[in-house]
């Protein structure tokens, strides 16, 4: 598994105020879908393409167009629906997938409760949404589930992570072609595993409590 740490003052800045507890819900979303776009510009740098063969209103020119099968966008629900405009934005082709996850509170393991996604993704680049890479349990689960699908090429863009949900992916997913694009490494969690400094649950602070 690799990790790449995006570094950005733009990225810090908007960062910053995430982390913000004062920032309320409608600012908090409008500066996550900011940063998840500056974090899928580095995620997709190694996006597949091919050549095509143009004319500009000067001359005949050769470019390059996103490859076939198109790029899989898989939020999890429901903090990754958060993060899906800022990525689109970016890959407008690319077709979304939804998988529904929830983190046990008493055992920290994730559940599956729904998946929409193709049964076989075997030849997709597949960029999975996830605001925290806490435990690593969420991640883990979702990127397996992936590749039992046939995924060969997946990505996870996180708004943070910790170090302890970090050695748990490389653990579980060793061997496995995975990438993780974060904008911090934070200290460690908390315990009741929360990432500290952190910025709070993300789906709460993105949508509000419903109760």
């Amino acid at each position: 598994m690799r990790i790449h740490v995006v570094d950005h003052p733009l990225v810090a800045h908007k960062l910053t105020t995430l982390r913000d507890k004062r920032t309320d819900s409608p600012t908090f979303r409008r500066l996550a879908d900011e940063l998840v776009t500056l974090l899928a510009y580095e995620a997709t740098r190694d996006v597949r393409t091919e050549q095509v063969h143009i004319e500009s209103p000067v001359t005949a020119t050769t470019g390059v167009k996103l490859s076939h099968p198109r790029p899989l966008v898989v939020p999890i629900l429901r903090a990754g629906l958060g993060m899906l405009d800022g990525m689109v934005r970016l890959l407008p082709t690319a077709e979304v997938g939804f998988l529904g996850m929830i983190r046990n509170e008493e055992t920290l393991k994730a559940e599956t409760y729904a998946t929409r996604m193709p049964d076989d993704l075997s030849g997709r680049q597949v960029y999975v949404l996830d605001p925290m890479l806490a435990t690593g349990g969420t991640l883990v689960a979702a990127i397996n589930e992936l590749i039992a699908r046939g995924a060969d090429d997946v990505t996870a863009i996180c708004l943070l992570a910790a170090p302890e949900g970090v050695e748990v992916m490389e653990r579980e997913l060793e061997g496995a072609p995975v990438t993780v694009v974060t904008a911090s490494v934070d200290e460690r969690l908390n315990e009741n595993g929360y990432i500290v400094p952190g910025l709070g649950d993300a789906g709460d602070r993105m949508y509000g409590t419903a109760g």
